[in-house]
């Protein structure tokens, strides 16, 4: 088939969604003879018919469904490297939109950001905490923070941070009088400090791991928060124990407000990522704070 220009797909893919010359033809302003003589020489190209016609309607054939599922993908992938290389020519600017949880950006975004935001005053972050495993692109984000293991397979992922370690922390005041943890399941015995992840509609079950076997448990406990700093908070305060990011309970250790149990049951964790979706590589917002998030060990 000889090449067709980008706007005879354009055409097609406008009779397709809209069903209608008169109404594909009002949106691309051109005239309805005009469009449906584009139509006609793609057909004539290709030696297919792509869509079906008559007096109150048009409608894609299989083959016009297929060639509409590929063309209008690849179409928007175009357009939004186009407007990408336009904005080249100034300085990045618009407005990213992330998605994480507030461990992720505290330890690992904010200390990078700081210096990121004054060298570009044309981008405007909006920074969204957020326990839930969000769809980015039902949600409309730009990208998203995660631990590796949660990233969707069919997303770009970009480590930012090293591996991540948990740690089973209570005060000397909590286990005063209690018999330590010495396995998961001694957890069941304890006041555990829960987080909740509205996800699944439930509290987070803490994750164990030795010698290749894993583990989760379903704590119990008076307390339930949305954050793992109240979490941490209260464990401090003797409310219960608590499973927390080691690089947040070790001042609390270094200074023997916390005590570590279980800590040969917790293994480290793939560190958090940023990941997006393919049709976003091309922003150039985007790739600044990749590239400023970047982990280069």
């Amino acid at each position: 088939m000889p090449k067709g220009s980008l706007d005879d797909l354009r055409s097609f893919v406008a009779v397709a969604r809209e069903r209608s010359f008169t109404r594909a033809a009002g949106k691309l302003g051109v005239s309805q003879s005009a469009l449906s003589q584009t139509i006609r020489q793609i057909e004539e190209r290709l030696g297919v018919r792509l869509l079906t016609r008559t007096t109150r309607s048009v409608a894609p054939t299989e083959a016009g469904e297929r060639l509409m599922r590929t063309v209008s993908v690849r179409l928007e992938e175009i357009e939004a490297e186009l407007d990408a290389l336009s904005e080249l020519r100034d300085k990045p600017a618009g407005t990213v939109r992330i998605t994480a949880g507030d461990h992720a950006i505290r330890s690992i975004v904010w200390p990078k950001l700081e210096k990121l935001v004054p060298l570009y005053p044309d981008i405007n972050l909006e920074i969204v905490i957020d326990y839930g495993l969000t769809d980015i692109v039902a949600e409309r984000y730009d990208a998203g923070i995660r631990l590796g293991e949660q990233v969707a397979k069919d997303m770009i992922a970009v480590r930012i941070g090293p591996d991540v370690r948990f740690a089973v922390v209570g005060s000397k005041s909590y286990f005063s009088g209690r018999a330590l943890p010495r396995t998961p399941q001694d957890l069941i015995e304890h006041d555990c400090i829960n987080l909740r992840l509205p996800t699944y509609g439930g509290t987070y079950a803490w994750e164990f791991e030795k010698n290749g076997r894993e583990l989760n448990v379903h704590v119990e406990g008076q307390l339930v928060f949305n954050s793992i700093f109240q979490v941490l908070d209260a464990a401090v305060a003797g409310l219960g124990l608590a499973f927390v990011p080691e690089d947040i309970a070790a001042p609390h250790l270094a200074k023997g407000r916390l005590r570590r149990v279980l800590e040969d049951w917790c293994a480290p964790w793939s560190g958090y990522h940023l990941y997006y979706p393919h049709r976003r590589q091309s922003s150039p917002a985007l790739a600044v704070l990749v590239d400023a998030l970047r982990y280069r060990g």
